[in-house]
């Protein structure tokens, strides 16, 4: 896929960068894996918003994708690469040779017309899924599972992939883009290639409309409030804050850990790096 430029016609076309669509699916999706979606806006099972600056949004539709990939041995055919506006990636709807129709994460290179295939001993190609074991170091994957059968947990935004760096016993050595490296037992399963559309971190919406096309309203910073409203708030001229950046309750904003029971920790053995 390629980046889309927009001729500065208007002071948002001036600035927007987004990826060309053109080779995507026009249609609209396969009816009997889509389901309606009920946008919450925010709200809890008692109506009170618990997660602010969301609301309205385009009407969409959930497409089910098949995050198992369970049946093995039987070969499946690409139909279609569609958009997904759920996700950043792209997905791909496969005819299976019974004829049962999926959607799976569309990877990296995937085209119309391949076969890809599930299973144990299978070719190391793209979109083929298989268990850790089975898999060279040094490769590209994605949609791994933590647990086996549990469907793929990592790696599954636009661009993600992930690399077995070695074998310990039973368990299998991951390194994640995040750089986070972990333990995972190696009868879990992963699929081959990286996740398509690598581009999206490349997009510039270029105007606030876009983003409540997404359901995101706006957000007023702390440090323009006064100190009724927010602990930033108040104080003379354009001040920033005078303390550690908080939530309007007094939180750390900065991601502050308060777990420390995590279960998965005895399989960390190096943590993602921290963003300056």
């Amino acid at each position: 896929m390629s980046l889309k430029t927009f001729k500065s016609y208007t002071k948002s076309s001036r600035g927007t960068v987004l990826v060309d669509k053109k080779n995507l699916w026009k249609g609209k999706p396969y009816k009997s894996l889509t389901q309606g979606k009920h946008s919450s806006g925010g709200r809890n099972n008692l109506g009170r918003i618990t997660s602010r600056h969301r609301g309205a949004g385009h009407k969409n539709k959930y497409r089910e994708i098949d995050f198992y990939r369970k049946k093995d041995d039987i070969k499946a055919k690409v139909e279609r690469i569609e958009y997904d506006p759920n996700r950043s990636a792209y997905v791909a709807l496969i005819k299976y040779e019974d004829g049962i129709m999926k959607y799976i994460l569309a990877p990296n290179k995937l085209k119309i017309g391949d076969e890809i295939v599930s299973g144990r001993n299978k070719k190391i190609e793209i979109g083929n899924c298989m268990q850790l074991s089975d898999i060279p170091t040094g490769r590209d994957i994605h949609n791994i599972e933590l647990q086996p059968n549990s469907g793929g947990k990592l790696a599954r935004s636009a661009g993600a992939s992930a690399q077995i760096s070695g074998v310990d016993d039973n368990y299998c050595i991951i390194k994640l883009s995040s750089g986070e490296i972990r333990k995972i037992i190696n009868t879990s399963r992963a699929t081959i290639g990286s996740v398509s559309n690598s581009d999206h971190q490349n997009i510039k919406i270029g105007k606030a409309g876009r983003n409540r096309w997404k359901g995101k309203r706006p957000q007023s910073r702390g440090v323009a409030m006064n100190p009724v409203d927010h602990p930033h708030g108040g104080g003379e001229g354009k001040t920033s804050g005078g303390r550690s950046p908080v939530s309007p309750w007094g939180q750390s904003a900065k991601g502050l850990k308060t777990r420390t029971n995590k279960r998965s920790n005895k399989y960390i053995i190096s943590r993602r790096k921290k963003r300056k």
